[in-house]
């Protein structure tokens, strides 16, 4: 194994052991049906129509996934390094996908395909674990975002952003702020103004 996979594999071994304390020897299932791919800036990693079939963790780069409802792009999530992503409803229907994966910059990502995740949740029981409670961060999250979408004061919407989200701070240093603003579901211009806001209370 060269070094370069070497340094992959650590990555997620810490990914899962954010979940719980695994050692070596249970990584090893896991590290060997996982997969490499580099993606350039601008490709589509999933289109609409297509199935999902993997479950992703993004080593470098940045993963924009959105819907696009009567010519209007919607933000879903943000991947950046360390962060997983699916679109779980395709993943789990075997259904045709709504949303797009889009690598806003060059990326590499790892990702395990769906038919060896369930081999290894049927054999596995740590890894069943950690799956389960992987998948429960990222709908806590994404409910997060439901309920501070419900607001209508933009300022609200801002505040909760930055007190419930738990990756907006990453996303403030890492993500343009029009696709921040998309992801609130506010302009721009009112993001601009709100930030400034907020700040001048601090």
């Amino acid at each position: 194994m060269d070094q370069d996979f070497s340094s992959e594999k650590n990555i997620l071994f810490n990914f899962f052991n954010q979940v719980y304390p695994i050692t070596e020897t249970d990584f090893e299932p896991l590290a060997k049906v996982m997969k490499k791919k580099k993606i350039k800036k601008g490709e589509i990693l999933l289109n609409l129509g297509q199935i999902e079939t993997k479950t992703s963790l993004v080593l470098k780069g940045f993963i924009h996934q959105y819907v696009i409802i009567e010519d209007n792009l919607f933000t879903i999530d943000f991947s950046l390094a360390g962060m997983s992503f699916n679109n779980f409803t395709s993943y789990m229907e075997n259904s045709p996908s709504n949303q797009i994966q889009e690598a806003i910059t060059d990326s590499e990502i790892l990702y395990f395909e769906k038919e060896d995740i369930e081999k290894l949740l049927l054999k596995n029981h740590l890894f069943s674990y950690i799956y389960t409670k992987l998948f429960e961060q990222v709908h806590l999250e994404r409910e997060k975002r439901s309920l501070l979408l419900q607001h209508k004061n933009a300022s609200k919407k801002y505040e909760l952003f930055l007190d419930t989200i738990t990756k907006s701070k990453v996303f403030l240093e890492q993500v343009p702020q029009k696709l921040i603003a998309n992801y609130l579901g506010i302009t721009p211009e009112t993001y601009s103004r709100v930030k400034k806001e907020y700040l001048k209370k601090r």
